[in-house]
């Protein structure tokens, strides 16, 4: 079997849902961490006992490195892809794939060029919620979907804004509701819709966060190919973060998820409720070893300091319980990547298809800024 030899690049606060799942699968080696905070730099390189660098530059000349994943800010994701591509590595990098839409473009180029794979990270389509809708929903038990609705209503304090330099901000983010938060949500939906998309309307505001720049809530209209019509509102001004929801409304019944459940309800009265398991995949004692090792206190202790994963005996805990937006499915799709990298395959989401839900997401924003109703096609 080929072993992967991995450099990550940025080691801040999603990386230690890479970090686990990388050292979970038999052929896959971290030889490599990079992030410009010495601090979180050397703390990676300790709980992997590998190298660390500080200019990703400089780990891109590593020839014996296989595999570069990609967990920097938004504005930072297309031309580390692309450098990455262009060094001959595969790529997986967390979403968005980029802040404007000719730089996916462009990583999806770069890709082609190199001969590689890009993959990007759309975790919400391994909940096991979502897999069952989008199982009844390809098998032909819902019949044709004919309308959707969508909703996000979570909370996001000035505070949560504030810890970073680019949250909130339209030249490092591009955006913040929509292109952190309710890309998640709005990537299932069109996933379920499963049709090209014609037209989007919609509308952004601030409505309560004065200290960014960017959206709070933002609602619209999204008109697909096959007549069917997607509404959605979302905001970060509620009073906690409440189960997003999809309802896909059908010929011959609804699907409705809310978080990790799933309710499938049929016209005839039959009924199917799914809810999201997490020890499907996760080995407890594993991770509690991975995380406990003594020789990687020192290490758990000063990425806890930074707030990348909170306290280290936090951690075991918050995996107990089922987390399918922090965790559990970067495990499943991460384990998808390099199974599709082994069997010469490519894997569930690559970057032309997460190319759909980014093209989705700039014309939300374009929408909204021109107060015009984009189309995408004819």
């Amino acid at each position: 079997m080929k072993k992967f030899r991995v450099g990550i690049i940025g080691c801040g606060n999603i990386f230690g849902v890479h970090a686990f799942p990388l050292h979970t699968i038999p052929n896959v080696e971290v030889v490599a961490v990079c992030d410009i905070k010495p601090a979180a730099r050397e703390a990676a390189a300790r709980l992997f006992q590998c190298d660390a660098y500080e200019d990703y530059r400089e780990l891109l000349k590593r020839e014996d490195i296989d595999v570069v994943h990609v967990l920097t800010p938004h504005y930072l994701h297309a031309p580390m892809v692309i450098a990455a591509a262009d060094a001959g590595k595969q790529v997986l990098t967390e979403k968005p794939m980029s802040i404007k839409l000719e730089d996916a473009r462009a990583e999806i180029e770069a890709g082609k060029r190199n001969g590689v794979t890009i993959g990007v990270i759309s975790q919400n389509r391994y909940n096991s919620a979502s897999v069952a809708i989008k199982e009844a929903l390809d098998n032909g038990s819902l019949g044709k979907v004919v309308g959707q609705r969508i909703l996000l209503s979570w909370f996001k304090p000035d505070e949560y804004y504030q810890k970073s330099d680019w949250h909130g901000t339209w030249d490092k983010e591009g955006g913040s509701l929509i292109i952190d938060q309710a890309i998640h949500v709005l990537d299932l939906a069109r996933w379920f819709v499963n049709d090209e998309i014609l037209t989007i309307q919609a509308s952004i505001d601030n409505r309560n966060h004065p200290v960014i720049e960017t959206e709070d809530t933002a609602e619209g209209l999204i008109k697909y190919r096959n007549g069917v019509q997607s509404v959605f509102y979302a905001t970060n001004n509620y009073t906690y973060n409440s189960p997003v929801m999809v309802e896909t409304h059908c010929e011959k019944g609804t699907a409705l998820m809310e978080f990790d459940k799933a309710v499938i309800t049929y016209l005839d009265g039959k009924e199917i409720n799914v809810i999201n398991n997490p020890n499907d995949t996760l080995d407890e004692a594993a991770y509690q070893a991975f995380f406990n090792q003594s020789s990687q206190q020192a290490a758990m202790k000063t990425l806890s300091e930074w707030g990348v994963f909170g306290s280290p005996l936090s951690i075991p805990i918050t995996w107990k319980t089922p987390r399918p937006y922090w965790g559990v499915t970067h495990i499943k799709q991460i384990q998808n990547y390099y199974a599709s990298l082994t069997a010469g395959v490519q894997p569930d989401i690559t970057a032309e298809e997460a190319f759909k839900t980014q093209e989705m997401i700039c014309a939300i924003y374009d929408s909204a800024k021109t107060k015009h109703t984009i189309r995408l096609r004819e």
